[in-house]
């Protein structure tokens, strides 16, 4: 039997790079040129892969949103695994699945639940 997923592939499939410009130290996601100093040379890094909800784009359906990375860039990102009426603004988020940097579709993030002691409330 043909294996055509290996762990490797399925790991980089959830890992998020990001740009860092050589010049400056800007970070950015699929970007051709620095939005500070302008310059074209780029590193690539791999994100942490954690964020916060920034604000809704589009329609409620679509259920995408502008996430602010922990490295310091902005990226549109799908949120799945909850309605849309759920996510809020300041949530925290981490990829679940990026895209490569040429492929079609947005990253897609989930949210971060903190868990809850277990305490008695009488």
């Amino acid at each position: 039997m043909l294996q055509t997923e290996t762990r490797e592939e399925t790991e980089l499939g959830k890992s998020l790079f990001f740009q860092r410009c050589l010049w400056c130290g800007t970070p950015a996601y699929r970007r051709s040129y620095c939005r500070a100093c302008g310059a074209v040379a780029f590193g690539r890094e791999r994100s942490a892969g954690a964020g916060v909800v920034v604000r809704r784009n589009g329609q409620v359906q679509q259920n995408t949103w502008f996430v602010a990375m922990d490295e310091g860039f902005n990226l549109l990102c799908q949120v799945t695994g909850t309605a849309p009426v759920v996510v809020a603004v300041g949530a925290r988020v981490t990829v679940v699945r990026a895209v490569a940097p040429h492929g079609q579709g947005l990253p897609v993030v989930e949210l971060i639940h903190p868990e809850t002691p277990l305490r008695q409330w009488w």
